[in-house]
């Protein structure tokens, strides 16, 4: 064999034992993960540097619109809690608290696929069907704004909707972030306040009347809880039907019983203890059982 040969195979085997032998490098250090970072270029929500004049945005017009094709998928499950959209939102009153979602999600795709606008009158909610048109009206001012439901939404069992920015600067809640609201499902044709007639126990017609959407809440805090139940379907069936049969205001109030998220049935308020007794005898001969008085 020659020289050149033997040398040549010598450098080979020298490489092969080097390679062998060689360290693996170390992997790069793990970089920490912010949630929603794969998707949001901002870590903390905001409102909008440039803050146009909310009274000049035309509020959307109740319309028949087929539903979604993406976000009205049931049961769903975010953050290990699983939710279940309503067949109908037809009749859906509910009293709780609102927040809002601004600059962070701007541009981004809602859960119906379109993209979020913070200068339009949107919201979110966990329940009601995509789109459906609301009528939010703030509890604590009176203040009222229809907004059209295109998202999902807040995943907290302490609040009922979520608004565009848009929707909480006219409510008047921006600044504090969270505020007291009614939430009246519209349709094209309740979208105008306007009376009408129930039956009741007896025999005897009585107007129902639908507050106006301008009306502030009335002063009196008196209330009657008819049932308290685990399923927001549930707490809305009942409140479908005392609608059919009262003309009083219905709603429901997501509470926690025992850590657990509950939905009371309240109706009122009245206007006073007289008007409360004769409420809580007529629901107790039309079946209802014994309502408890109550007060926020």
């Amino acid at each position: 064999m020659s020289r050149s040969v033997i040398a040549a195979s010598a450098l080979v085997l020298f490489l092969l034992t080097a390679c062998a032998t060689q360290p693996p490098e170390p992997a790069p250090p793990a970089q920490p993960v912010t949630p929603g970072s794969d998707r949001y270029s901002q870590e903390h929500d905001t409102a909008p540097d440039k803050r146009p004049d909310v009274t000049t945005i035309p509020q959307p017009e109740p319309r028949d619109e087929p539903r979604s094709r993406y976000g009205n998928h049931s049961p769903y499950t975010v953050f290990g809690e699983t939710y279940h959209v309503m067949e109908s939102a037809e009749g859906y009153t509910a009293e709780g608290i609102a927040s809002w979602y601004g600059t962070k999600f701007h541009g981004h795709r809602t859960s119906s696929g379109e993209p979020y606008d913070m200068y339009q009158f949107t919201a979110a909610h966990r329940y009601l069907p995509l789109p459906t048109f609301a009528r939010v009206t703030s509890l604590e001012n009176g203040k009222s704004v229809i907004v059209r439901i295109n998202d999902r939404g807040p995943f907290h069992p302490d609040r009922e909707i979520d608004l565009s920015w848009a929707a909480a600067s006219k409510l008047g809640i921006e600044q504090a972030g969270t505020g007291r609201v009614r939430v009246e499902v519209i349709t094209p044709e309740n979208s105008r306040p306007q009376q009408a007639s129930a039956t009741r126990a007896g025999g005897s017609n009585q107007p129902a009347m639908r507050a106006a959407a301008s009306s502030p809440p009335p002063p009196a805090e008196l209330y009657l809880q008819i049932g308290a139940f685990r399923q927001s379907e549930t707490a809305q069936s009942l409140v479908n039907r005392l609608l059919g049969e009262f003309a009083w205001p219905v709603a429901i109030r997501p509470g926690n019983i025992q850590g657990n998220p509950a939905y009371r049935v309240w109706v009122g308020p009245f206007a006073t203890e007289n008007d409360r007794e004769r409420a809580h005898g007529q629901l107790n001969s039309a079946g209802y059982g014994e309502a408890v008085r109550v007060m926020p």
